[in-house]
């Protein structure tokens, strides 16, 4: 995984992490990567100082270091271990969150925007409920200031 330093055309600058360079160029190329302050896909790298740790202790410094050749490799696969493991966790808490949310709330399947109206209008007991809603369902509710949190689907991605 590597760290970028981007800049959109409007100026906004903002960080991006990639499993490569080549990632990076590809994703930019098709207009994949947006600018989380304005959404613009008119996306460069800017200019960023080198991210260089101090070595842990003694012990590391004093071991025989990598050749050239190996350290983008020991390095790659370092960070795509740690990035893997992050990604494990969230899932967890995700699945753990879904199932919390399945147990404790009340399923109102597909009439989640108007129970959620009701609710917020005080015509139906205040309590817990999860459903499924379309987009525009979903913004009509955050127009009117029904805060609803969406939740990610079962599927996995591996």
């Amino acid at each position: 995984m590597i760290l970028f330093q981007l800049k959109c055309s409007g100026d906004h600058e903002f960080e991006a992490w990639f499993r490569d360079s080549a990632a990076y160029t590809t994703q930019a190329a098709d207009g994949d990567i947006s600018c989380p302050y304005c959404s613009n896909t008119n996306i460069s790298k800017a200019i960023m100082a080198p991210n260089i740790s101090p070595s842990r202790s003694k012990a590391i410094v004093a071991a025989p270091s990598p050749t050239v050749e190996q350290v983008p490799v020991i390095a790659d696969k370092d960070a795509e271990v740690r990035a893997l493991e992050v990604a494990e966790k969230i899932l967890e808490a995700v699945d753990t969150l879904r199932k919390e949310v399945e147990t404790s709330f009340d399923n109102v399947g597909d009439q989640f925007a108007s129970e959620a109206r009701r609710i917020h209008y005080g015509e139906a007991d205040d309590r817990g409920i999860f459903g499924e809603a379309t987009e525009k369902e979903a913004g009509e509710l955050d127009e009117e200031g029904i805060e609803v949190y969406r939740l990610p689907g079962r599927s996995r991605r591996n």
